[in-house]
């Protein structure tokens, strides 16, 4: 059988380290990328692979259009990053995330059923976030068992997707998982989050603005290690199953701030306090043992070194700044 995969969203972040991945390590399928290019998407992200992938403009939510697509490349795998997922757009405009994450995901799910038919073996990956399990306090980790607890518009979209995804398994009998990442890092990200924004402002010598205290705790992934764990999930995730993915590098946001500082040369006085996030979440913590345990993944990229290296790919590309 081909191996034509159609991975979204991949004009993205993660999305795009991950279809760079694909194609360099797996020459014998056909990726086919579907992206919107919405302010998040940048066609320059795809830069290094343009010649090993097929690129389609479409909008998720446009069933015709997914159909449209699905017939045209014969797709028999998706893997879905394709999402809106910056936590203060959601608070400011929360209907934009329903649409595109609840009814987008949906929309990819059904376009695969009808293509596939039920209990296919084709395999359908949607790519979610730990923060679909809420807060922590400072001990515990979320696990696959956690409670679903979302605290924002964002949270909350992506978990009602992860939900209808997990419908689909047990209604139609298709081969899906589902992946929860902690905080991703590394080249191509958005300069509205959080690295890259401190980043651009430390550059510029204006003001770092860290949310209450910066007290508040990651766990933070490089996205390299991402992307291997998504693939191995891909080629020998268990049907139905979900997997959390973490980095096992828990930092405090201002710990964050002040390591871009101390690279970069800047002051601390850049620094600047301001009012705290609506629902803002105190910490996430991943324990992957359940994707180590199964499929032998585990993160190899030590904080320490990914920040120095993501850090140094931003000065080397001041354009993703702009």
């Amino acid at each position: 059988m081909s191996k034509n995969v159609l991975v979204t969203g991949a004009a993205g972040f993660i999305g795009a380290n991950f279809a760079e991945y694909f194609v360099n390590k797996h020459s014998d399928y056909k990726v086919v990328v579907v992206d919107k290019l919405t302010y998040a998407g940048n066609i320059e992200n795809l830069k290094k692979v343009q010649d090993k992938i097929i690129f389609e403009q479409a909008d998720i939510c446009d069933f015709e259009k997914m159909k449209e697509i699905f017939d045209k490349y014969d797709i028999n795998g998706v893997i879905h990053f394709a999402a809106e997922s910056h936590v203060d757009n959601s608070i400011k405009d929360p209907f934009v995330f329903t649409q595109t994450n609840v009814i987008g995901t949906h929309t990819l799910l059904e376009t695969a059923k009808q293509k596939w038919g039920e209990g296919s073996t084709n395999k359908f990956v949607h790519i979610s976030t730990d923060e679909v399990y809420g807060s922590l306090g400072e001990e515990g980790y979320f696990t696959e068992t956690s409670t679903i607890k979302p605290s924002s518009p964002y949270s909350s979209s992506k978990a009602s997707s992860d939900l209808i995804a997990f419908a689909y398994k047990e209604t139609y009998k298709m081969n899906i998982n589902v992946t929860n990442c902690s905080n991703n890092y590394g080249p191509y990200q958005h300069n509205e989050k959080l690295i890259p924004h401190m980043i651009k402002l430390a550059l510029k010598e204006e003001k770092l603005p860290v949310y209450g205290k910066g007290l508040n705790i990651r766990d933070w992934l490089y996205v390299e290690d991402h992307c291997e764990a998504i693939d191995l999930v891909f080629h020998k995730g268990i049907s139905g199953e979900r997997y959390n993915i973490g980095g096992h590098n828990e930092k405090r946001n201002i710990e964050i701030v002040k390591l871009i500082l101390q690279r970069l040369g800047k002051s601390e006085d850049l620094i600047e306090y301001v009012t705290d996030r609506k629902g803002h979440d105190y910490r996430y913590a991943i324990d992957p043992t359940k994707i180590k345990n199964e499929l032998g993944w585990y993160p190899k990229t030590k904080f320490e070194d990914g920040i120095v290296k993501t850090i140094d790919w931003y000065l080397d590309n001041p354009e993703w700044l702009k």
